[in-house]
């Protein structure tokens, strides 16, 4: 077996294997390279030392059985036998599932995880959004502190756990979308430094110098992330990638990494034959992230939507704080403009920042499925002191309403695992950091933030208590008792109608139109001849739908939280407080 690696700056590199030390030669085609050719199978365990010190894993490792300080494995990518034939599915008319491996299900395994993937064929997913997968010291945690970028945690199941979960979600006809997190690694088992400048100090990022993807150096340190991007879609066969934070990436070239990536991966999904996507998460409001590159974007295939999000959290919670504030004026008028316009921050003032922000989007030219929607995510509820979600202070009723807004909006839905039966457990931030000091520093790191907001320090979790990933894990025997029943035959109403009816997969954002009353606290969204309408007030609305096809009466009600009769002649709509209903026209 040929091995090599990139190590600009050694003197001398040896291969390290059980059957001892291999020097390895410089390759002469390929500046900083060095390979070496050794005996190996599936499973063997090896590793590199430069200048001869100590044996440090590969970079490229594709498994990391003791975990990333540890050896590297071979793997061999031919021995698992692939099960379902799958031709790919893409963004359009897709709702999103993120979920993490480690909190679905108490085991917190690949395995464990697939057992649970028919519940989200019943609910009518179509794609799931895995939390990053890459080794991090310990067993449990989010993921975003990962290293060893090609290589698949341990604990988890490994690589060939990964292949097990993706191909039983592709023979439900589940397509599978992988977090990845480029702009940083986890402060501890991260080895790269010694290999090269994978990093540089050009830039800083809030965790330190950044990565090197425009400083010397920097063709081989895109080399390597465009290389574990590509092998997680071609040897794991994901449907896609979902880019962390891809703000963050300093990169000042002509050609930036994000339009090399785009390029490179909508060349794999040539090759292959199947569908391929990049989720962006970006909090730049900025639509050329998802302009093709060939009218001067960045060529992405979606963007998380934090403006719909924020709009959404504020009307229903009346939270000010942050980045809220900016939302919080006028809630429902954010929230309008949102739906109809995509950002609400389209080169407007933002008084959290400081400054104008975003840039408007063309509703003209842009389609809708270009744009992610949601009420919860990991980061919404994680990064809160307590982790709490939603039903942890709003009533069933506006659950009811943010799912209505979110599953017949315009942009791809995406629930947040538990979501969908208004799950109680919280989802809050935890570690196993296997040093001390960094423990202790991440836990009293974190207690001091939330600290300068009113938290008392004993009141934030500790992340590295073992109970605060327990209180995480999913507690599915909720969904059989109420209102947690009922709020999932919502969830699953809502995603059928949405699946059924043209109106709502409609990619064009520009006939998307949008009504409301700040004050009365009711919102109607149009999505061609239907009408979706929420009411997050505690008293009763009498919504005047206007003309139109209602003039005198008719309609019928698709779906409705609460019992609602279609509009009378008077073209008022009664509805209850704190519910919603989606109306069609005759």
């Amino acid at each position: 077996m040929r091995f090599e690696v990139w190590a600009p700056e050694a003197g001398s590199v040896a291969l390290c294997t059980a059957g001892g030390r291999v020097p390895m030669g410089r390759d002469p085609l390929r500046a900083g390279w060095w390979t070496a050719e050794a005996e190996a199978a599936d499973g063997d365990r090896y590793g590199f030392s430069l200048d001869d010190g100590p044996v440090l894993p590969d970079p490229r490792s594709r498994r990391q059985p003791d975990g990333p300080d540890g050896e590297s494995a071979v793997v061999d990518q031919d021995a698992y036998a692939w099960r379902t034939t799958w031709a790919g599915r893409g963004l359009p008319g897709a709702v999103l599932y993120e979920l993490h491996i480690g909190t679905f299900t108490d085991a917190g395994t690949f395995d464990a995880a697939a057992e649970r993937l028919g519940d989200l064929v019943d609910l009518g997913i179509t794609h799931v959004s895995v939390m990053p997968v890459c080794p991090f010291p310990g067993t449990h945690g989010w993921g975003y502190e990962g290293v060893s970028l090609w290589a698949v945690h341990e604990p988890y199941g490994g690589p060939e756990g990964l292949k097990r979960f993706v191909d039983t979600a592709h023979g439900l006809g589940l397509a599978v979308v992988l977090d990845v997190v480029h702009n940083h690694l986890g402060p501890s088992g991260n080895h790269l430094p010694a290999f090269g400048p994978y990093f540089t100090d050009t830039h800083h990022t809030p965790w330190g110098s950044a990565v090197n993807l425009d400083a010397p150096g920097s063709d081989e340190v895109r080399a390597y992330l465009l290389g574990s991007a590509l092998a997680w879609l071609r040897d794991h066969r994901l449907d896609g990638l979902r880019l962390d934070a891809v703000h963050a990436l300093a990169d000042g070239r002509a050609l930036t990494f994000l339009e090399e990536l785009s390029t490179a991966v909508d060349a794999l999904a040539s090759e292959l034959g199947r569908p391929l996507v990049l989720i962006a998460e970006s909090d730049l409001c900025d639509p050329r992230t998802t302009t093709p590159r060939s009218e001067g974007g960045l060529g992405l295939h979606a963007q998380w939507n934090d403006d719909f999000h924020h709009g959404l959290h504020t009307a229903l919670t009346g939270e000010s704080q942050g980045y809220y504030a900016d939302f919080a004026t006028a809630p429902l008028a954010a929230l309008a403009k949102t739906l109809t316009s995509a950002f609400f921050h389209d080169g407007t003032y933002s008084s959290f920042r400081g400054r104008a922000h975003g840039r408007r989007v063309d509703v003209s030219r842009v389609p809708a499925h270009r744009f992610v929607g949601y009420a919860q995510t990991h980061d919404q509820i994680g990064n809160r002191a307590l982790g709490d979600r939603l039903s942890a202070g709003l009533s069933p009723g506006l659950q009811a309403c943010a799912a209505a807004l979110v599953l017949t909006g315009p942009f791809v839905p995406m629930l947040f695992m538990g979501e969908e039966w208004g799950a109680r457990t919280p989802w809050q931030f935890f570690t196993d950091h296997t040093d001390p000091e960094l423990a202790r520093a991440v836990r009293d790191g974190r207690r001091r933030e939330f600290a300068a907001h009113g938290w008392a320090a004993e009141d934030v979790p500790d992340p590295q208590d073992p109970e605060t990933r327990a209180r995480s894990c999913l507690d599915r025997s909720e969904r059989d008792r109420e209102p947690h029943a009922r709020l999932l035959a919502w969830y699953r109403e809502l995603i059928a109608l949405r699946h059924a009816v043209p109106d709502l997969s409609d990619p064009d954002l520009a006939s998307v139109k949008a009504a409301f009353d700040e004050e009365a606290r009711w919102l109607v969204c149009r999505r061609g001849d239907l009408r979706i309408a929420v009411n997050l007030s505690g008293k009763p609305a009498a919504i005047a739908l206007g003309a139109g096809r209602h003039r005198g009466g008719g309609g019928r009600v698709l779906a409705a939280w609460e019992p609602v009769e279609a509009p009378g002649a008077d073209g008022l709509l009664h509805l209850p407080p704190e519910s919603c209903v989606v109306l069609a026209d005759d």
